[in-house]
């Protein structure tokens, strides 16, 4: 009888073919990759600098009220710097997000300082992020007018608005002292709750890019968005609801951070802008080689974070701490275009079928299209 195909047999495969799955490296090698430099690199040069703070600054760095310190004033960071990865994942710049942090922040201030509830005001500062995403994401996606140039427009039209609805006079209050403050300045022995925000935050955007297909077609979408198009990547509907959720994780942290400040102040968001894109870059070169991604983003975060609060700490000159980011970020863009370069090289020069590029599914180009679904 034969064992061909008919009736849903499975075919036998052609003699001397190995069925078996190929043998997994042993534990010594999948280690050694894990701690390779193109993976962790950033990892070493924290380590690094934490040993030059700690021979420079021998009294005050190597201490746990400085790691605590570090944590709790560079938290905001974090979640400014996440509020922009998704968008970035899928090539897409929001260059408001820090004006949408101080609009939201001076909204729920003025609303609590006026005997508002706090919960409507909380969700009216959140629905201001939710908006300016929404006007984002038709700038961008709808209007077809480059991320860049977009999204910088439209942070200028916000920072005109806050500076009407201010007057460049920060918005303060006795009633902002109250249950609003605990928002951002509870402490869990002694580190604040910022920090536990920006952990959870980090946990659920790794879960998003790395365990969903949404994640591996946002990838897919920053890659190379013709090929994800063609291979059925909704990738408009991807860049709308990227920049729409870049609005509203910002307007949250604005939130936090006026909580923390206790007031709304009209340049609150305004020094996180540099820093969120430097530790994104610099997370991009980290533990995916050229991918942005949650964990190493906050890993960036605390490295950028011990050197500057290193630097004030060894009372080093005001200026440097801008250079020292600035340094950081140019390097972290070298090497994240470097690591693009070398993996769509690496992707274009494999086996037939390799799929879309950033998607890590195996065939997807030449088999059926990604569902629209998701």
């Amino acid at each position: 009888m034969s064992t061909g195909t008919t009736g849903g047999a499975l075919a036998t495969p052609p003699r001397g073919t190995s069925t078996a799955p190929p043998d997994r490296p042993p534990a010594s090698r999948r280690l050694v990759s894990a701690l390779a430099v193109d993976k962790i690199g950033a990892v070493y040069v924290w380590l690094a600098i934490i040993v030059v703070f700690t021979i420079w600054a021998p009294d005050t760095f190597p201490t746990l009220d400085t790691a605590k310190q570090i944590l709790n004033t560079n938290a905001i960071t974090g979640l400014a710097a996440l509020s922009i990865l998704i968008p970035l994942s899928a090539r897409v710049f929001d260059l408001s997000f820090a004006y949408v942090m101080t609009l939201s922040g001076v909204v729920v201030a003025k609303l609590v300082t006026h005997g508002t509830p706090l919960g409507l005001s909380i969700a009216a500062g959140l629905l201001v992020g939710v908006g300016i995403g929404l006007i984002n994401a038709g700038v961008v996606v709808l209007a077809k007018i480059d991320s860049f140039i977009g999204t910088l427009a439209t942070g200028s039209l916000i920072l005109a608005l806050i500076t009407m609805v201010t007057n460049d006079t920060p918005v303060s209050s006795g009633a902002l002292a109250g249950n609003f403050a605990k928002l951002g300045q509870t402490t869990i022995s002694g580190v604040t709750l910022p920090v536990i925000y920006m952990l959870v935050v980090a946990l659920a955007i790794w879960y998003l890019l790395e365990h969903t297909a949404t994640g591996r077609r946002l990838y897919a979408t920053g890659f190379n968005p013709d090929a994800a198009r063609l291979a059925g990547v909704p990738v408009n509907r991807l860049r709308f609801i990227s920049l729409v959720t870049s609005g509203t994780l910002a307007g949250a942290t604005g939130i936090v951070l006026a909580s923390i400040l206790g007031s709304g102040s009209p340049t609150a968001g305004t020094p996180y802008l540099l820093p969120a894109f430097a530790a994104a870059f610099l997370g991009a070169t980290q533990l995916k080689n050229g991918r942005f991604n949650a964990w190493g983003t906050v890993i960036a975060v605390l490295l950028l974070g011990t050197g500057t609060t290193g630097l004030a700490l060894a009372a080093a000159p005001q200026w440097s701490q801008s250079m020292f980011v600035g340094v950081v970020l140019i390097g972290a863009l070298a090497v994240t275009g470097l690591q693009r370069r070398t993996s769509v090289s690496a992707r274009g020069s494999g086996v037939h079928g390799a799929g879309v590029a950033g998607t890590d599914q195996p065939g997807v180009a030449t088999a059926t299209p990604l569902s629209e679904e998701d």
